[in-house]
């Protein structure tokens, strides 16, 4: 592995399926592929059927040279209706899949013990399987790594005791400024975003909240420091994996020892570029 960061996204690993065709994803595994972009050991922890699009997906992990490890399960592998409203994806997430049974294995104990940061969200945690794993593996991550919960909200999968329980494991929360909304709701928290934020970090003792804000602008708050910066303008083709990207690039960033202004300013700047590229897996310029 040399002495590169290990750089772990664990959850769904699906086919978005476009209009314009089939797309590989899932927020974790782009999570991974971003990092890896950035120069870290990216790994991607998900379970796949054993059928035909479980094959061509590890095909694809392979051809995008994503480190992994899967396991293939007696469940289909996951698919999502992705349609998109000028650019803006809308979900229809299919239940009952292949990485909703994500298995607890000794190679992954193995993997994550030896972690710089790890990336999970709240959809994974929808079933009880993957839910158990995720947290057992989270409990095995060191002390000083990061342990990002970017919460990706999707339809109903997700209730304030999972994403209570997800903010104690964790030491780093990302968030959108429309599921802020939602979490002010659940939270009842009657305040602006910028207190709100602060409200999660001290709460829940992190030491990162990452608020994105769309085409508008990005925050991120520590407990010394915060850095916002506007949205560059670009032609946006559309925005699959662009949050992923910025989480990616920015813990990577700031692994590999740059400042908070810096990491935030790659982070921004690699996912206008995801942005403007078609699905989520986009090679980032030299």
């Amino acid at each position: 592995m040399g002495n590169k960061h290990i750089v772990i996204g664990i959850g769904e690993l699906l086919w978005d399926i476009l209009p314009s065709g089939k797309k590989a994803g899932g927020a974790p595994v782009n999570f991974a592929f971003h990092a890896s972009q950035t120069g870290a050991d990216g790994y991607a922890i998900s379970a796949l059927g054993d059928d035909a699009l479980g094959n061509e997906l590890m095909h694809e992990l392979d051809k995008n040279k994503i480190n992994y490890l899967i396991e293939k399960v007696g469940y289909p592998t996951g698919t999502v209706q992705v349609t998109l409203n000028e650019g803006i994806p809308q979900y229809t997430i299919n239940e009952n899949v292949a990485w909703d049974y994500i298995p607890l294995t000794e190679s992954m104990k193995q993997l994550v013990s030896k972690a710089d940061a790890i990336c999970f969200g709240t959809l994974a945690q929808r079933s009880p399987v993957s839910g158990n794993t995720t947290l057992g593996l989270l409990r095995l991550v060191k002390e000083d790594a990061y342990k990002l919960f970017d919460i990706n909200l999707r339809q109903h999968f997700y209730s304030k005791d999972i994403i209570g329980n997800s903010l104690m494991h964790a030491n780093s929360f990302k968030v959108n400024d429309e599921e802020l909304e939602v979490l002010k709701t659940l939270f009842s928290l009657d305040m602006e975003n910028e207190q709100a934020c602060r409200w999660f970090l001290s709460r829940f003792g992190l030491k990162l909240v990452i608020l994105t804000a769309g085409e508008l602008y990005s925050t991120v708050y520590t407990p010394g420091e915060t850095s916002t910066i506007e949205t560059p303008k670009v032609k946006v083709a559309d925005t699959v994996g662009a949050g992923d990207c910025f989480s990616g690039v920015l813990i990577t960033a700031l692994l590999k020892g740059k400042t908070l202004k810096e990491a935030h300013s790659m982070a921004v700047n690699a996912a206008a570029h995801v942005c403007s590229c078609q699905g989520a897996w986009v090679a980032h310029p030299i």
